[in-house]
């Protein structure tokens, strides 16, 4: 079988188109003053009731609740005058605006004894047509991360930095700075920049998933069963695939003891080869022995057939620790040459907890090898395949149930399945781009608006000790 390449994807944030816009748009040069939509961008001139020129005030409706927004020397400053969760901020309205155009949009800003800076502080940007709105939420700019420079700076130095392309009805924009809930602390917002720009290439993938279901079968049987599976993802040109749960078990006789090994082990090299062969990534369920001990683990294999990682199921059902298998206790993410990926295992399903903490560890593709189903619901009850749907919307992600009941499948980030077996046995597949960022109808992009909203001191009972 003839090795296919490695392919590779940076993330929007630095590939070079991105880098370049940034650099034109924020560092200045001919660029920079020739095409920078936003006026004032340095607040450096003075407007009127305190403000900068060029920006307005923003305020809630009820303006007890309202920020202190004024502008000073090093910028724009925004605190909450007292009171924890105030709220406020300027915006801009910005013209010129051409559809299907990019922009690299960027902000700076300082930020003092704010508790949570990625809840408190947003650029927003909203596309407009006749200057309406094409969405209420619009797009938050990716961001805060730290603004230090190998010269040094400030650890309270923020910046926020994005590419967007502009929808082909677009003929303006809203940008707004945003401060919710300071809590106490303080943002002086430094220089804020829209520039045209390239746009940043497609993060295209091919996911696949495996419905196969053995019987009558042995441990080394099933290997190169699945092992035909990983060849048949290489034909159809896959970047990944996913098989199920404890593969080298199932419709066997043996038990988790009688099957389990080391990883790496001989089931890894198997699967390694394959995926060596073929030039694609594998997920799959094996189980595994460490000394005296023993895990129900998948394993995330390389295109070079080497183990890149592994997870140990958390969540272990009555017939799994009553035969003394131990449970897992972290939930690891992997990086990959097309994405940050994670994996679950059967059980895990039912714990809307396990993808929350994967996605909030940056996994875009949730990989979940199933022994158990993915049936559709019967009389009103709701069972797997609306269960993964929910799992997959409420965390923004991709996840990629490999099952022995129901149907394998693949999700994407709205719960939609783009592709699955429907009672057949192969590898089925879909092309998606992680670059997409497709919006709720009124919340907005999730993946950016649901970490923000979270609201972890309150969730104390979910973590206490049963």
């Amino acid at each position: 079988m003839k090795k296919r390449g490695r392919r590779r994807w940076l993330p929007v944030a630095l590939g070079p188109a991105v880098v370049l816009g940034l650099v034109l748009c924020f560092g200045g040069g001919a660029w920079a003053e020739s095409s920078q939509l936003v006026g004032n961008p340095d607040f450096a001139l003075a407007g009127e009731q305190g403000l900068p020129a060029r920006w307005s005030l923003w305020t809630p409706g009820w303006q007890p609740a309202s920020c202190s927004v004024r502008r000073e020397a090093d910028g724009l400053r925004i605190d909450g005058t007292g009171r924890p969760y105030a709220v406020g901020g300027v915006w801009q309205k910005l013209t010129e605006v051409k559809g299907g155009q990019a922009y690299a949009i960027e902000a700076t800003c300082r930020a003092r004894a704010i508790p949570s800076p990625l809840q408190s502080l947003l650029v927003r940007l909203i596309w407009t047509h006749d200057g309406k709105p094409l969405h209420p939420a619009g797009m938050l700019i990716r961001g805060p991360s730290p603004a230090r420079t190998e010269a040094g700076g400030s650890p309270q130095d923020l910046r926020f930095a994005d590419v967007l392309v502009a929808p082909e009805e677009a003929d303006g924009a809203r940008l707004s700075l945003e401060v919710k809930w300071p809590r106490g602390g303080s943002v002086c917002w430094r220089r804020v920049s829209v520039c045209p720009c390239a746009a940043p290439p497609p993060r295209k993938v091919k996911i696949g998933t495996v419905f196969l279901r053995p019987r009558n079968s042995t441990p080394e049987k099933n290997l190169e069963l699945f092992c035909r599976q990983i060849d048949a993802a290489a034909e159809l040109g896959l970047d990944v695939v996913c098989l199920g749960e404890a593969i080298t078990m199932v419709g066997t006789t043996k038990g988790a003891g009688d099957v389990a090994e080391p990883i790496p082990g001989p089931s890894t090299r198997r699967l390694g080869q394959a995926a060596r062969e073929g030039g694609l990534w594998v997920v799959a369920g094996l189980t595994e022995r460490d000394g005296e001990t023993v895990y129900n683990t998948a394993v995330l294999i390389d295109r070079k057939g080497q183990v890149a990682g592994k997870y140990r199921k958390v969540h272990l059902p009555r017939e799994e620790w009553n035969k003394g298998i131990t449970p897992g206790h972290e939930y690891p993410v992997f990086q990959t040459d097309f994405g940050t990926v994670a994996i679950q295992i059967c059980y895990d399903w039912f714990f809307p907890e396990a993808d929350t903490i994967f996605a909030l560890h940056g996994a875009e593709i949730i990989f979940a090898p199933t022994w158990g189903n993915t049936l559709p619901d019967e009389e009103g009850r709701v069972d797997g395949e609306t269960v993964f749907r929910v799992r997959a919307r409420d965390n923004g992600v991709y996840l990629i149930p490999s099952v022995y009941d129901g149907n394998s499948m693949v999700i994407d980030p709205m719960g939609r399945i783009l592709a699955s077996n429907q009672g057949r046995e192969g590898v089925f597949w879909a092309e998606v781009d992680l670059s997409r960022r497709e919006p709720l109808r009124w919340v907005g992009y999730w993946r950016s608006i649901g970490p923000r909203h979270r609201m972890p001191a309150t969730y104390g009972p979910m973590v206490a000790e049963p």
